[in-house]
């Protein structure tokens, strides 16, 4: 076995042992796995250096400035009210019956800017509102709108990890947005098929800071009163500062190649840092013109204060990248790959997965992911796209007690008895992780790169599994579920 190979599994095994077992962080778990691959490639000290640093200021170059503008419109909207305005808004355009849909929406579109716990934080009050006025279980309202969160927090730019991600593969951010977009919505729409089953197990409606579990108490419960909306910015300031700056990146990156001034002017406002950054004045100056300059400032210099380690995290996949990239080792390993006939998209896929239950933070674990797999994309022929887009559904995948949006989503929805923890939400991010697994394995095979008939049939399987496995050990009947 050549030397870079093993170079790649010491680094890869070093690198999990010591986050998993000891005090070392993520960042420098990943610069002296770095190290490990270079040295065993028998790349030259100085050379190797040079790689980590070049590798680590190029993919900070072209992403940081997304990363930090994206934080700053997410710190406009929890401190404005646009997500509870959004989410009334779904609510009336979907319908009455369908609010489960409406947080559904509301949540793959408010966690393109915001972290889904921030955001689930916001809307849980809504949650419990919307459960209270109609008597839906809260259960079915909240995880609905917390696997909304989680999917557009893990697929969709400027959110940090997919915009990471873009950057460690060299992916177009317009083009990654728009297949974000594609795959995160029927995600979510698929997944409900769940979740509605797992609504109705645990019928769960509040009543103060106890719990009704039948509908017939309900029914004598007093209703909630309207909220007052005047305080709620307007429509058009609450989804502008997300869709007007997705609207542009998506013009330009559909738009022909041509020397006019109209194409330099798109080329110019549809650049992702210039159009989010339009997004964040729009949010700054349309969102947060009644709060007060001296709160708002904090509120921002608070927000930018959480984006250190995922930028320094960003960089540091971007330097095992560049190592890997110049100690020769993607051709070994993706003929290794190809010999053992795994699915190459596959990798990514389980990569990030394993991460995931391991260490339990999404975004870490799809920038290793994205820096794991890139010497294999030219090398393979695969579609980077589909690569990083595998690397943002794995994480997806079976939240649990390592995470902290699990113990955010069964707190707040009353839910103590681990067993039920895990139905209600890691169940829950599984089912969704499968399906999201299969589009991507279906859209490779149609619009990708060395896909084959046989790369959706893993993902398929595993739902199908799931599934059986759900009918068996829970039968449709209704769970009691103590206050």
């Amino acid at each position: 076995m050549d030397g870079a190979l093993i170079g790649i599994i010491v680094g890869i095994v070093t690198m999990m042992l010591m986050i998993i077992k000891t005090r070392i962080p993520v960042t420098l778990a990943m610069i002296i796995a770095s190290l490990i691959m270079g040295l065993f490639a028998g790349m030259a000290p100085t050379d190797l250096v040079n790689a980590i640093k070049a590798g680590f200021g190029g993919v900070l170059g072209g992403i940081g400035l997304i990363i930090a503008f994206g934080v700053i419109m997410g710190a406009c909207f929890e401190r404005s009210g646009a997500a509870v305005r959004m989410a009334k808004t779904f609510v009336k355009l979907c319908g009455k019956g369908r609010e489960d849909l409406a947080l559904g929406f509301t949540g793959v579109l408010v966690a393109i800017p915001v972290f889904c716990d921030s955001a689930y934080i916001i809307l849980h009050s809504l949650v419990r509102a919307i459960s209270r006025d109609t008597g839906k279980s809260a259960v079915g309202l909240g995880v609905t709108l917390a696997l909304g969160l989680l999917i557009t927090h893990a697929l969709v730019p400027p959110t940090p990890g997919p915009v990471a991600v873009a950057g460690i593969l060299g992916v177009d951010l317009g083009e990654y947005m728009m297949w974000g977009i594609i795959v995160s919505i029927p995600m979510m729409l698929l997944s409900m098929i769940y979740i509605r089953r797992v609504g109705k197990d645990y019928y769960r409606v509040p009543n103060g800071e106890a719990w009704i579990t039948n509908s017939a108490d309900w029914a004598n419960l007093e209703k909630v009163k309207e909220t007052d909306e005047k305080e709620l910015p307007s429509n058009f300031l609450s989804f502008g500062p997300i869709l007007i700056p997705i609207a542009l990146i998506l013009i330009d990156t559909l738009f022909g190649d041509d020397e006019s001034f109209l194409h330099l002017t798109i080329q110019l406002i549809g650049n992702p840092v210039v159009a989010v950054g339009l997004g964040v004045l729009m949010a700054l100056y349309g969102l947060t013109r009644h709060i007060e300059r001296k709160d708002m400032v904090g509120s921002m210099d608070d927000a930018l204060s959480t984006t250190g380690l995922i930028l320094i995290v960003t960089g540091c996949g971007g330097a095992m990248g560049a190592v890997l990239k110049a100690s020769g080792a993607g051709p070994q390993v993706a003929e290794a790959i190809a010999s053992s006939g795994i699915p190459p998209l596959l990798v990514p896929l389980a990569i990030a997965s394993m991460l995931r239950l391991i260490q339990g933070s999404a975004t870490a674990s799809m920038m290793v992911a994205a820096t794991m797999t890139l010497p294999l994309v030219e090398t393979l022929g695969l579609d980077p796209v589909f690569v990083a887009l595998a690397c943002a559904v794995g994480p997806v995948g079976f939240s649990h007690l390592n995470d902290s949006y699990f113990h955010i989503i069964n707190r707040t929805l009353g839910i103590t008895e681990l067993a039920d923890q895990l139905r209600i939400w890691s169940v829950s991010s599984t089912v969704a992780w499968a399906i999201g697994a299969s589009i991507i394995m279906v859209l490779n095979l149609i619009f990708g790169q060395g896909g084959t008939w046989l790369d959706p049939i893993v993902p398929i399987a595993v739902l199908a599994l799931i599934m059986v496995w759900i009918k068996a050990k829970y039968p449709a009947t209704q769970v009691p579920v103590t206050a």
